[in-house]
């Protein structure tokens, strides 16, 4: 079985930051996702699990609502380990391309006074939800961002290196 592309990222070196995790044509259509790191995995403790719902409401809400980008949305949620979301946009553009629609995303929950869905209508488990630690790790990121906006490696992958026996077999623990 081949390792998916998300797991050749060197989850040790990776830093917050914006990433293009994978590039897929379906069709004629293309489609990107994209790794949106709030923490470093396995070295920071993962976003709360409250707060990272909250959060997937509000930058989602805010995402579907921008007037330049709404239309490119497909989906944002979050991953798996709690370090960030992923994001799925129409067409493939370098990560750069997106650091000011998120910056902007992430300073804008500080002006949120209320989750947006977080009702049992329209969430899941709409008692699971912190705002203010929500507002509290969007500032913290989009502080970082904006500190970090010269450095490319905010927008670059760190790749394991895998070893490869001579007749093919990879392992994954190198």
């Amino acid at each position: 079985m081949e390792l998916i592309q998300s797991f050749s990222v060197d989850h040790t070196r990776i830093v917050p930051g914006i990433f293009t995790s994978r590039v897929d044509t379906l069709g004629e259509a293309v489609v990107t996702t994209y790794d949106i790191r709030l923490k470093k995995p396995n070295r920071e403790p993962a976003i709360d699990v409250a707060a990272m719902h909250s959060l997937e409401h509000i930058i989602a809400t805010y995402l579907r609502n921008d007037p330049q980008w709404k239309d490119e949305v497909i989906y944002w949620g979050p991953m798996g380990c709690l370090t960030g979301f992923y994001l799925i946009l129409k067409g493939n553009r370098p990560p750069q391309e997106l650091y000011a629609l998120l910056l902007s995303a992430f300073q804008s929950v500080a002006a949120v006074q209320e989750v947006p869905g977080a009702a049992p209508v329209n969430c899941g488990h709409y008692r699971m939800h912190n705002l203010g630690m929500a507002q509290w790790y969007a500032a913290e990121f989009a502080d970082y961002l904006a500190a970090n906006a010269e450095n490319s490696a905010i927008f670059e992958y760190p790749k394991t290196e895998r070893l490869v026996t001579e007749g093919g077999q990879q392992f994954f623990d190198s």
